[in-house]
């Protein structure tokens, strides 16, 4: 009987701290390795890094775009520019007009 109590006495509280410390366990190991851990902060900020690189030639080609724009908009509008884009939207060329076709390199 004896044995018994002191035997309870002392795998009770063993058996708490091990639950406890496997409890604790887990939540440690998902606040490092876990889809929002520490670890993947590295991950978000090469991605942030990125993706404001991407950003600022995104808004190199909007100021490109904006200017040629703002050429066709207004009181005056640049006629070497209006005469490329009309040449280009119907598709037909000058006859002293030379032709030069680039292949893209597709991304």
């Amino acid at each position: 009987m004896v044995i018994r109590k002191r035997l309870r006495a002392v795998l009770f509280p063993l058996s708490l701290y091990c639950v406890s410390g496997a409890v604790v366990g887990y939540f440690l190991w998902h606040a490092v390795n876990g889809e929002r851990g520490l670890k993947t902060r590295e991950d978000y900020q090469r991605k942030i890094a990125s993706l404001q690189i991407e950003l600022a030639d995104l808004k190199e080609v909007r100021r490109v775009k904006q200017l040629k724009v703002n050429l066709l908009r207004g009181q005056t509008i640049d006629a070497d520019l209006l005469r490329e884009e009309a040449e280009r939207q119907l598709g037909r060329i000058g006859k002293n007009d030379l032709v030069v076709i680039f292949n893209n390199p597709r991304p």
